[in-house]
């Protein structure tokens, strides 16, 4: 009992998800009989749920996918597990499985703001205990548990989006678990926005948004009314964007979008779609808001340096008209902003 007692307290010291996630992995590893843990991802992709393994025990290291997921050649419907689909369907706390003599699985869904978002999943060499399940289901409720105070103090309380503190950690981010080296370089997951060719490169970019004259919608309409514009603005942005991609809000009526493995041009028409939403939709009682946004690659320095550039992109937006999208680039090549100085010199915050 003493181990497991010392790995649930190695587990909670974290203030990490992934780190969480191979905690517990490493915790039920060592019980006996255990043949395998991983940590599966379960998403939607095309209105079908799937799931794929994320975090696993390779050769005695701990190694994560460095896949996007919706392109994960590993990812399997979910269908393709009766028992899990069963137990996801039934909000039931477990499923269990027997593969073949020798190999017993089990599979145990984590739930989030009603949603399953993962799945550990524990297969043993012979059959699970009424005891045993027993103790792998109170290490499990020990780990979900604190995802979810660790998923409440990631997010914004008002509209549930990435709060500031989860951006600055996940994307100045430049170590962790080790990355499974062997697969590929991912291709970007299909975009309705794309082309169906482009000899274009794949990269991730970073915008900034702002709500155009939200003190006006304040100090006319009340806190309670840029309150709602607030919220409805943060599920626009929601579902003008993949599950993969990721949404922050950096305080006030600023937000920030992580664009991931996309082309310029592709970007650009995601970003205009976005905008275009916003301008069409009619607040109760506001009527009409928009946005604007400026984005910048993420190969474009330090994470400092790039949320520079997407922020004197805004700006730019912001003084040239508002309601529009501008890149950091054809800024600067068309002679509207200047680069700025060495790194030493960079002072946003």
């Amino acid at each position: 009992m003493k181990p497991i007692l010392d790995n649930l307290v190695e587990m909670t010291g974290h203030r990490d998800h992934l780190r969480l996630e191979v905690s517990v992995i490493s915790t039920l590893q060592k019980l006996p009989a255990i043949k395998c843990v991983r940590a599966l991802e379960v998403f939607q992709a095309n209105g079908e749920a799937y799931v794929r393994p994320r975090t696993w025990n390779e050769n005695g290291r701990m190694v994560t996918s460095d896949w996007e997921a919706p392109v994960d050649p590993r990812r399997a419907p979910v269908a393709d597990y009766p028992a899990l689909h069963e137990c996801i369907g039934q909000r039931q706390p477990h499923a269990l499985q027997t593969v073949r003599r020798g190999e017993y699985m089990l599979w145990l869904p984590v739930w989030l703001h009603d949603q399953v978002h993962a799945c550990i999943e524990v297969t043993q060499s012979r059959p699970f205990s009424a005891h045993k399940l027993d103790v792998i289901q109170s290490v499990f409720l020990v780990y979900q548990n604190y995802q979810s105070l660790l998923d409440y103090s990631e997010r914004d309380a008002l509209t549930g989006l990435f709060n500031r503190k989860t951006f600055d950690e996940q994307f100045a981010r430049r170590s962790g678990v080790p990355s499974a080296s062997a697969a590929p370089e991912p291709a970007a997951p299909a975009d309705p926005a794309a082309p169906q060719a482009s000899s274009e490169p794949l990269r991730h970019w970073l915008a900034v948004v702002d709500i155009d004259h939200f003190k006006q919608v304040n100090d006319r309409f009340g806190h309670l009314y840029g309150d709602e514009v607030l919220i409805l603005i943060a599920n626009i942005l929601r579902n003008s964007f993949r599950s993969h991609d990721r949404i922050f809000r950096f305080g006030g009526e600023e937000f920030v979008v992580l664009l991931r493995s996309t082309t310029l041009s592709t970007a650009h028409k995601v970003f205009n779609r976005f905008r275009n939403a916003v301008q069409e939709y009619r607040f109760p009682q506001v009527g009409q808001v928009t946005v604007s946004l400026g984005f910048a690659s993420t190969e474009g320095g330090a994470p400092v340096e790039i949320l520079g550039q997407a922020d004197q992109a805004l700006y730019y937006a912001k003084e040239h008209g508002r309601n529009r999208v501008c890149y950091y680039d054809d800024l600067v090549n068309g002679g509207h902003l200047h680069v700025k100085l060495a790194h030493d010199d960079v002072e946003l915050f």
